[in-house]
């Protein structure tokens, strides 16, 4: 397995709070009272979706010295020019939608710590052969929250798994339970009373 510094430390915090939000804007400046109130409820993890603006990095990094409690990473990245972009930013850690051989490459040479998308045995297989610590199970919700843990009859070992696309805050107990590592949300945040359910969950997952 390819050694990347910031794996270890981001993984170790997902083991702590198993939970991670994400944001879209068309500028990451946009997101800061979606932040701030993130921040507040005690939430450790904040993706930011990737665009392809100028001042993605440099608005990135902005955000992230104005909120240090939070670890920011970057979401959505297909392209090695989203992978560079991230590691500017200064961002630590990416998660990609997608298992692109070229992405992982790039992101171990700038020592970024990056988490593909998986959806088949065959893709996870190929994360591991990689050398992937951890991966993408995307989108999640097609798939069912036992689907993971049937993996490991026929596949052994299974990295770090984050499930994401298309789950809820009442989602996570259950997914967690059924065996993946932590759960992103995104959408289903957007919703009447979502915000009041992540919060919480936060509180849930702090006193556990």
């Amino acid at each position: 397995m390819i050694a990347i510094a910031s794996f270890p430390p981001f993984l170790d915090a997902l083991r702590r709070q198993p939970l991670l939000v994400v944001l879209r804007a068309e500028q990451p400046r946009q997101l800061e009272p979606a932040l701030a109130a993130l921040d507040a409820m005690g939430l450790v993890h904040v993706e930011i979706s990737w665009q392809p603006h100028p001042d993605w990095a440099i608005q990135c990094r902005a955000l992230q010295q104005a909120h240090p409690r939070l670890r920011l990473g970057a979401a959505s990245l297909c392209s090695p020019e989203a992978i560079r972009a991230t590691a500017a930013a200064g961002l630590g850690y990416g998660v990609s939608p997608v298992l692109i051989p070229e992405l992982w490459h790039e992101a171990c040479r700038l020592d970024l710590a990056l988490v593909p998308g998986v959806f088949t045995p065959t893709e996870v297989m190929q994360a591991r052969q990689l050398g992937c610590p951890a991966v993408k199970l995307f989108p999640a919700a097609s798939l069912g929250s036992h689907y993971w843990s049937r993996l490991r009859g026929p596949l052994g070992a299974l990295p770090f798994c984050i499930a994401a696309g298309g789950l809820a805050p009442h989602d996570v107990r259950p997914w967690l339970q059924a065996g993946v590592d932590a759960v992103a949300l995104g959408g289903s945040l957007d919703r009447s009373g979502a915000m009041a359910e992540l919060k919480a969950l936060i509180s849930e997952l702090r006193s556990r």
